[in-house]
């Protein structure tokens, strides 16, 4: 489930692929929190925030043929931000200002979770607004993140069975045959 996109190496800005890994698992109160300030004009929709499905594959030991797991409802949108009215292009006088376009899928029904994620993979992209939502939100979904994964292993490690074989149990002595 997790990737290596939740490590970024040391040093390494984020790449698109990486961030837009971390925005689709970022919880709906991480990121309104984050991005409250970058949320004050109403963007321009290209697709609508809207619900639909999708077939999820798996693999029988991680290495077999894949096989159609089932369909898991997922939530798509594309923005773009409105350019502030100050911003300097390098584009010819009189040339409309345009704004990256932000791209998000998420899994679930939240169409808020949908647009925030969009709009800062929107920022993300404008080198303007990158170092702040790195470190107001990417830096925090990361270590989130990382410790949801925590859990999860301290929970999986916590039913682990250890298995004998019956040859390490034949050549233990039995304390019910000693004691007879």
């Amino acid at each position: 489930m997790f990737h290596a996109f939740d490590n970024d190496g040391p040093g390494q800005p984020p790449q698109r692929a990486d961030w837009m890994a971390i925005l689709s698992r970022t919880p709906l109160d991480l990121l309104e929190a984050a991005l409250a300030r970058h949320m004050r004009a109403a963007p321009r929709w290209l697709r609508q925030p809207e619900t639909g499905l999708m077939m999820v594959q798996g693999r029988a030991g991680a290495t077999g043929e894949r096989f159609n797991l089932g369909e898991v409802t997922v939530t798509r949108c594309a923005l773009r931000l409105r350019a502030a009215p100050d911003t300097v292009t390098d584009a010819e006088p009189g040339a409309p200002v345009t704004s990256p376009v932000g791209v998000a899928y998420v899994l679930g029904r939240s169409h808020r979770q949908a647009r925030l994620a969009a709009t800062a993979d929107a920022l993300l992209q404008d080198p303007a607004h990158r170092d702040a939502v790195v470190a107001e939100l990417l830096a925090p979904a990361r270590e989130h993140l990382s410790k949801l994964r925590s859990v999860r292993h301290a929970r999986a490690q916590s039913t682990k069975v250890e298995f004998f074989t019956v040859a390490r149990e034949a050549g233990a002595p039995d304390s019910d045959e000693d004691s007879e």
